[in-house]
């Protein structure tokens, strides 16, 4: 009989942020996995799920000046990872630096992740996982930008 353990179970928080201008989006590459994302990370005891967003977008992306537009609602994401099963729920934020002021980002976060500013049209292309491309569409429908 085969042993089956239990899925690793986490709730995570994050953010379409745009510039100030809402015209272009920033994502994160991160080269060592080749991989292109938006930024997010584990809700901590005691944080809401607005105020990780908040953190994890700043400690990520490098910049603190920020805004919530809307909430983006909630996906379960699920996905191998070793030997165990990962299910993510994910809640996402449109947001918006209402100034492109930037701070000094954790060493773990700075060595990971470049940051670059891409136009919404191209958004979607770039990033490398369906779940957040899906993030993506949520906040262009709430812009008003269809699709």
């Amino acid at each position: 009989m085969v042993k089956q353990s239990l899925p690793i179970t986490y709730m995570a928080a994050g953010g379409v942020l745009t510039n100030p201008a809402m015209t272009a989006v920033l994502l994160l590459i991160r080269p060592a996995r080749d991989e292109v994302r938006l930024p997010k990370g584990h809700v901590e005891p005691g944080e809401d799920v607005a105020q990780t967003a908040l953190r994890e977008v700043a400690e990520e992306a490098g910049y603190d000046d920020l805004e919530i537009v809307a909430d983006l609602g909630e996906q379960l994401v699920a996905f191998p990872l070793g030997g165990a099963m990962v299910r993510r729920t994910e809640r996402y934020f449109l947001m918006r630096a209402r100034s492109l002021r930037q701070i000094a980002r954790p060493a773990d976060d700075e060595q990971q992740f470049f940051t670059i500013w891409v136009p919404w049209d191209e958004v979607i292309s770039h990033l490398t996982f369906e779940a957040e491309q899906e993030w993506i569409r949520r906040a262009r429908r709430i812009m008003g930008q269809g699709r």
